[in-house]
């Protein structure tokens, strides 16, 4: 490993020719990139364009399949994650890697070697997050804080190895828009440093804020490079896809119907030390509603999911009603029956089996009187596999959903594909009430759009939606009506148009009361 210092204008870090295959798939594709001593360098692209592929090479996660990485103008062979943060790389990952148990010290001493006292590293990460403006108490439990707190442990225990180089994948999907600027208060220190930052993000409004340059990746070859700040988010989002990205129009959804989904003061207490007690939640979604539930990761979401969409009823019926029948102690097949849809927030296992093609997991996911349609006759229920099939490949052509075959596996698709088929299996049954997590978490521009496009349109055919997400920019975009979750409770609901992002970011903070001049809006146009 080299100790050459980065002279003049030459790259800290640069890759030349780097390839990566997996098989016969070509992953990454003869990548060049420079990134500069003291610069936020953006790296933007599809999902499956090939930027963690890169990224864990360049940590040492992945072993190049041929070209070079060069460090401080030296080749440097990078073989593990300890011999990237040896060299003065670091990099915090968008899922954390976090044990709920332990403090935050033990947690932030189980990535750095051996010997170092409990204490010292205590002493030396509150020092730390003192100097750049990530507060931490190094003896608080994990499971004890928010997810933007944990992020500042694991930003922490990266800047515990002194890198010159950060590798920040998605770090805004948890935050609200206050931790966010507090994030990029620390960018910008750690840059004035002479740090680099490679800054990975799908939200092209703050590349634009933060980053110096970006890099676009495109099928796993470089095909663009441009100042962000001189661009818009329309044409970094051309740059990635090579074509428009359609905005979303959420014209004609105005009209309001009957309500079809409720949820009347249920409360569902928390089902494990580390998970969220629902604590007198109620809504409404009315036909042609989208009803958006903001929240920062961690405060009731997946708990309020369960219990909507049966996955955990509850024991009284009247707590959950859809379409006017109540429902609450229903399981997930019986409220298909009556019409409701469901998409869970992880794709993997929950939403899909990535072992089985995407036929099958069309049919696995169908209610026992839509099954009717996929089986042939006789007691064994015979899959009629030309049916299925060709559902799938409707579906997939309704969602322009990418694919290597013609019924692949569903984890041979990248993120966003999967995704779009995931959602498109149940908007193919045209549900009267449709609920969704995260309906795109970690998904490109293109895929976004075409989803929440979607879930608008399923509206204006009269359904009622709601949709639990992080993302503030899809809330105003797909959003009638807007509500917060914050430590399992549920605030009141406001028109969409009434509220800002800094009110919103002020609700998911936990200010459960009403919010000024909204207040006086809320619930008047639905007496």
């Amino acid at each position: 490993m080299s100790d050459v210092e980065a002279s003049g204008d030459g790259p800290l870090l640069a890759v030349r020719s780097l390839t990566k295959l997996f098989g016969s798939f070509t992953a990454c594709n003869a990548i060049d990139l420079d990134i500069r001593p003291g610069e936020i360098h953006a790296l933007l692209g599809e999902n499956g364009a090939g930027k963690s592929t890169l990224v864990k090479m360049l940590f040492g996660v992945l072993a190049p399949t041929s070209g070079e990485i060069l460090w401080k103008g030296e080749p440097v062979r990078i073989a593990s994650p300890a011999a990237a943060r040896r060299i003065g790389i670091g990099m915090v990952f968008q899922h954390f890697s976090l044990f709920e148990a332990l403090t935050v010290a033990e947690n932030i001493a189980l990535s750095l070697p051996p010997g170092i006292s409990l204490s010292k590293v205590a002493e030396e990460a509150s020092r730390l997050s003192r100097l750049y403006g990530l507060p931490l108490d190094p003896n608080a439990h994990v499971a004890d804080l928010s997810v933007g707190e944990r992020q500042r442990i694991e930003i922490v225990r990266a800047l515990l190895q002194n890198p010159e180089l950060i590798i920040l994948d998605e770090p805004t999907s948890v935050l609200t828009p206050q931790e966010a600027d507090r994030l990029f208060e620390t960018l910008a220190k750690l840059k004035a440093e002479g740090r680099s930052v490679l800054y990975i993000s799908h939200r092209l409004e703050e590349v634009q804020r933060i980053c110096d340059r970006a890099t676009v990746l495109r099928h796993g070859k470089v095909t663009g490079a441009c100042d962000p700040r001189k661009e818009t988010p329309a044409s970094l989002a051309r740059m990635m896809v090579g074509s428009d990205v359609a905005a979303v129009s959420a014209a004609g959804t105005g009209a309001r119907g009957d309500v079809l989904l409720e949820a009347r003061h249920l409360t569902v207490p928390a089902r494990s030390p580390f998970a969220v007690a629902l604590k007198d939640v109620c809504l409404k979604v009315r036909a042609g509603e989208v009803l958006a539930i903001a929240g920062v990761a961690g405060n009731g979401q997946s708990e309020l999911f369960d219990a909507l969409s049966g996955e955990y009823p509850v024991s009284d019926p009247a707590m959950v009603s859809i379409r006017g029948r109540p429902a609450g102690n229903l399981g997930i097949s019986a409220r298909r029956l009556i019409g409701a849809g469901f998409v869970p927030e992880e794709r993997h296992g929950h939403a899909a089996v990535p072992a089985l093609p995407l036929s099958d997991n069309l049919v696995l996911a169908r209610n026992q009187s839509d099954r009717k349609t996929f089986l042939g006759g006789g007691a064994l229920g015979i899959i009629r596999q030309a049916v299925v099939r060709l559902a799938s490949k409707r579906i997939a052509e309704t969602m322009d959903v990418r694919k290597s075959g013609d019924n692949p596996a569903a984890g041979s698709l990248s993120g966003g594909n999967l995704q779009k088929f995931i959602v498109g299996r149940e908007l193919d049954r045209q549900p009267s009430v449709l609920v969704v997590n995260q309906p795109t978490w970690g998904v490109d521009a293109g895929a976004a759009s075409r989803i929440r496009q979607a879930l608008v349109d399923l509206a204006r055919s009269g359904s009622a939606v709601l949709v639990i997400s992080q993302d503030l920019d899809e809330i105003f975009e797909v959003a009638t009506e807007i509500a917060v979750i914050s430590e399992g409770r549920l605030s009141d609901t406001y028109p969409a148009q009434s509220l800002t992002r800094e009110k919103i970011g002020l609700l998911m903070g936990g200010m459960h009361g009403e919010t000024d001049e909204s207040a006086e809006v809320a619930h008047a146009h639905r007496a």
